[in-house]
């Protein structure tokens, strides 16, 4: 492994997720009773960091204090599969665990095991962890309030090291403030609130508020509050705050959002990024993190893939408006340059059930039927603009030429094609009869054309 190694210095733990399914209560208490099925181990607290940094495809190094006992032999085996180095400081009593009793994508019931281990943690840095410190690109503190943040010889090499080396401090409530010069510190919405309850309130001025006051009372550069749905808020000495939104997410699971924000953070810093972009990075990818299922599916059991592109996310809304019987309508496109005419569609499109699932032509699909200059607007670009129309329910993308492979997972009721065409003459409705969907076609709107928008556009530039 590179000696440049991302260094994370956290609290280790076992996390494990007993899933099962619920059908019947208990006749001895009003309780549910679960069948369990299955149990997914994984690394979790400062594990967890140290493993999602590494899943970046960066060498990473773990300081942390680990038992001798059968969990402790399970999460070294767990971080090993995952590319971590890990240097142990040596942990005196059980190794802490956190399970999560789950049905049905929902927790019933989380159980922790081990207790508080501050205290319990030798307190003096070795000669190892020292060495790795002063020779890493980046440092994540994450800390878990039990006791590593708080080992008196990291800290002082923390200081040592901030004036040329980034250190990202993700925050516990129980644990110590960040060391002198760390380049930013993580806490979330309701830890800042302990720090600095006023101003009261939960709009954007007081939050910033409240976390410019956050600051002012620790030794970091910047703070950078994650706020769930409401993304991010940076704030620094002298500068305006930077409010960071998080692109809309439907379920999913928030287990590890902020292990995901803040190793991703650190990762970019340790690339060279400005703490700006770097931030808006992290939040991309903690938004991304839970729409894919959290920690569960990043570093769990996989859930099994139908093979399908990019139909993950529509699929779990379709199915919650199959399930309450509504009209689920798909419709289909490239999107380039997205004008008045697709805006008209897609909102006809959506008025003819209950959900609209747009079927969008990847970038190699778009080059192959329009020409190799096209397109202009790479997909994820083209995903997010029809993400952000209020008639849009989803986005999912094909490679293929025509989206015949994604109806067959989506299965919508309604498939709805814009222009001249007869239900005959579309090469979908042979798909949609296999489940009994119907075509439908859209009037076709005069005068509304990417390709003539394109033409346009360079005309004008020519004279």
């Amino acid at each position: 492994m590179s000696s440049r190694a991302l260094v994370v210095i956290g609290d280790a733990l076992l996390d494990r997720d007993v899933e099962g399914t619920v059908e019947r209560l208990s006749p001895d208490a009003p309780v549910p009773v679960l069948d369990e099925e299955r149990t997914v181990s994984r690394p979790g607290g400062g594990a967890l960091a140290a493993a999602l940094a590494a899943s970046d495809g960066r060498p990473v190094r773990l300081i942390t204090a680990l038992a001798g006992d059968g969990a402790a032999v399970e999460l070294r085996g767990l971080l090993g599969e995952h590319g971590v180095e890990v240097i142990d400081l040596g942990l005196d009593g059980p190794t802490p665990e956190k399970v999560r009793v789950r049905t049905g994508g929902r927790s019933l019931l989380r159980l922790d095991r081990g207790g508080d281990a501050t205290g319990r943690i030798g307190g003096r840095a070795g000669a190892a962890a020292r060495a790795a410190l002063r020779r890493c690109t980046a440092v994540l503190v994450s800390d878990y309030g039990r006791g590593m943040a708080a080992i008196p010889g990291l800290r002082h090499t923390l200081e040592e090291i901030a004036a040329r080396v980034p250190v990202v401090w993700d925050p516990h409530p129980r644990g110590p403030g960040p060391t002198a010069g760390a380049a930013v510190a993580t806490p979330n919405e309701s830890e800042v609130t302990r720090l600095a309850p006023e101003p009261r309130g939960g709009n954007l001025v007081n939050a910033a508020a409240r976390a410019e006051a956050a600051l002012a009372g620790w030794a970091a550069r910047a703070l950078c509050v994650t706020r769930g749905s409401e993304g991010a808020l940076l704030v620094r000495p002298g500068a305006a705050p930077l409010a960071i939104p998080a692109p809309a997410v439907r379920g999913g699971d928030p287990c590890g959002a902020g292990d995901r924000f803040a190793s991703r953070l650190a990762s970019e810093l340790a690339d060279g990024a400005l703490l700006d972009d770097a931030a808006l990075e992290a939040v991309t990818c903690a938004s991304a993190f839970v729409a894919a299922g959290g920690a569960g599916t990043a570093l769990g059991q996989q859930p099994e893939s139908d093979g399908a592109p990019g139909a993950d996310g529509g699929l779990a809304h379709v199915e919650c408006v199959r399930a309450a019987t509504g009209t689920v309508v798909a419709t289909g496109g490239c999107f380039d340059l997205l004008h008045a005419g697709h805006v008209r569609t897609l909102e006809t499109a959506r008025r003819l059930g209950d959900c609209l699932v747009v079927c969008m032509n990847s970038d190699a699909s778009v080059r192959r039927l329009k020409g190799p200059d096209r397109p202009l607007v790479p997909q994820e670009d083209r995903a997010a603009v029809l993400e952000a129309l209020g008639c849009v329910d989803a986005v999912v993308s094909f490679d293929e030429d025509t989206p015949e492979r994604v109806l067959e997972t989506l299965r919508p009721d309604v498939w709805v094609k814009g222009g001249d065409y007869s239900e005959a003459e579309l090469p979908e409705a042979a798909v949609m009869e296999r489940w009994g969907g119907r075509c439908v076609v859209l009037p076709y709107i005069e005068g509304r054309s990417t390709t003539r928008l394109i033409q346009e556009a360079a005309e004008r530039v020519g004279t």
